[in-house]
């Protein structure tokens, strides 16, 4: 079956990667896991060998009533559906358990599909997914490099994640232009341990990186926040007055955030780059 660029098919075909995509899911013989975008099944067929139950959500209308022919319903239940309005949480209710997921992710909707999981991390127990190479290098990232940002911190405020292994595009077929790599996601929400409550603290961040060359102050001050108050912020945090947001860690950034909180911002016009982090 031919792919469809307009919904960013390109099949996996290497079986080695297709087994240590699986292996990176740990046991599942007793898990209900949902694999997003299973397109001809090439991951399907390990996981439904070994998983409890399956949930396979794909919006392709040709492959999905494919899909349901290869599979039996006890194992796999087949769902044509867009994954951004899935309900993972009536999903994990059904299942009496956290989820694992699975995937490889379609490049032009990465970050809404991130956001999802994010939105869902009550629900879900682990993530085993492959993106865009540059992707997964910024969503792993530490503070100090390069890629580290505002898509950095926002997953990793919802669980720890290692990087696992990078495909290149003969992997695939068509190929794509760019390499591809796999990471794993363990959904741990941060928000109490750091004592910060998450709109807010996700505000902040964004804020925080709005522009990357700025200083974090120099940003804060873009979206209002009060000069004096962002000094005394900094200083109280034992942070230099010229830092930037990608030198912080994620417990200096809330250490900041909390201090800052306790002052209101300025009035001013609405703060601008509120958008989601973006790939």
């Amino acid at each position: 079956m031919p792919s469809k660029p307009k919904l960013g098919q390109n099949f996996l075909r290497d079986h080695n990667a297709i087994r240590r995509i699986a292996d990176a899911l740990g046991d599942i013989a007793e898990q209900t896991v949902v694999e997003i975008g299973p397109g001809q099944g090439a991951i399907t067929r390990i996981l439904a060998e070994r998983a409890r139950h399956l949930i396979a959500i794909e919006l392709d209308r040709e492959l999905a009533p494919a899909l349901r022919t290869q599979f039996p319903p006890d194992r796999v239940t087949v769902i044509e559906q867009d994954v951004l309005s899935f309900d993972f949480s009536a999903a994990a209710s059904s299942a009496g358990q956290k989820l694992a997921v699975v995937g490889n992710l379609p490049y032009y909707i990465t970050s809404p599909i991130l956001l999802k999981l994010a939105a869902s991390c009550a629900a879900l127990d682990r993530a085993v997914l492959m993106v865009q190479r540059e992707v997964a290098d910024r969503i792993t990232a530490g503070p100090g490099s390069r890629d580290y940002g505002l898509l950095s911190v926002t997953v990793q405020m919802y669980g720890p994640v290692a990087s696992l292994f990078t495909l290149p595009p003969g992997a695939f077929s068509p190929p794509p232009e760019v390499h591809s790599s796999v990471f794993r996601w363990r959904f741990a929400p941060r928000f109490a341990e750091l004592g910060v409550e998450e709109q807010p603290f996700l505000r902040f961040v964004r804020h925080s990186f709005a522009q990357k060359r700025k200083t974090i102050a120099n940003n804060l001050r873009g979206a209002q926040y009060d000069s004096e108050a962002i000094h005394a912020a900094l200083e109280a945090a034992q942070l230099p007055a010229q830092a930037r947001a990608e030198e912080l860690s994620i417990p200096e950034l809330a250490a900041l955030h909390i201090r800052l909180d306790r002052h209101p911002q300025s009035e001013g016009p609405a703060p601008q780059n509120e958008a989601s982090p973006s790939v």
